[in-house]
């Protein structure tokens, strides 16, 4: 049986990540910040981490080989920075979009290595410098920056495994809102099928939900 190990499994993208993996048979692990809620009836194995906790993080321990990790969790952070107050909310950003999902994959890069896996991360156009012609959203769009050229850096490290950034389009979830175009079933779907396909070839690279490159 296949084992992904999927971050903010409880809710948005990572919960429905967890519908279509379970639903196809693999064993899911997840973490959640508190509430499991449907992710737990549909029988993953969940792990109680705040992602801004990185000894937390750090120390997660996960038994045995590992298909897939999929670094979903993330944080809006504030639009802007004026203060120190709104600084050190940026900062929060960092940790949780950019530092903890590289932790982690580092924490479980031989358990990948084993099943001749794949690392994963969750980033979003937004983080395309770019792409970047409408400004805003400062703590998420450099955060997610830094996340891809911290995977970049993986995948330079771990040229035995492949290592991929995704942008799942703009999605209707509690952070994408209502009015997104994108149903989470069809950004999970295609996601899936872009690491399905994913090869050595490919291994630091960035792309969107369709397959299509996602400029830098």
């Amino acid at each position: 049986m296949p084992r992904v190990l999927i971050t903010g499994a409880n809710r948005g993208l990572g919960l429905e990540f967890v519908r279509q993996f379970t639903a196809d048979g693999w064993e899911v692990v997840g973490t959640v910040r508190s509430d499991a809620g449907e992710a737990r009836e549909l029988g993953a194995d969940l792990r109680q981490v705040d992602l801004s906790d990185l000894d937390a993080v750090a120390a997660l321990a996960i038994d045995g080989p590992l298909d897939l990790l999929i670094a979903n969790a993330g944080t809006y952070g504030p639009r802007d920075a004026t203060g120190a107050d709104e600084g050190r909310e940026w900062l929060d950003t960092f940790a949780v979009n950019t530092v903890a999902p590289y932790l982690l994959a580092q924490r479980v890069a031989g358990n990948v290595r084993q099943a001749g896996g794949k690392l994963i991360a969750v980033s979003t156009r937004m983080g395309s410098i770019e792409d970047n012609s409408g400004g805003g959203f400062l703590a998420y769009r450099s955060s997610k920056t830094a996340l891809n050229m911290a995977w970049r850096t993986l995948a330079l490290a771990n040229r035995d495994l492949v290592c991929a950034v995704l942008h799942p389009g703009w999605v209707q979830t509690r952070m994408g809102g209502a009015n997104a175009p994108v149903q989470p079933r069809d950004s999970i779907a295609g996601m899936r099928r872009v690491i399905d396909g994913l090869t050595r070839e490919d291994s630091g690279e960035f792309f969107d939900y369709n397959g299509d490159r996602v400029p830098w």
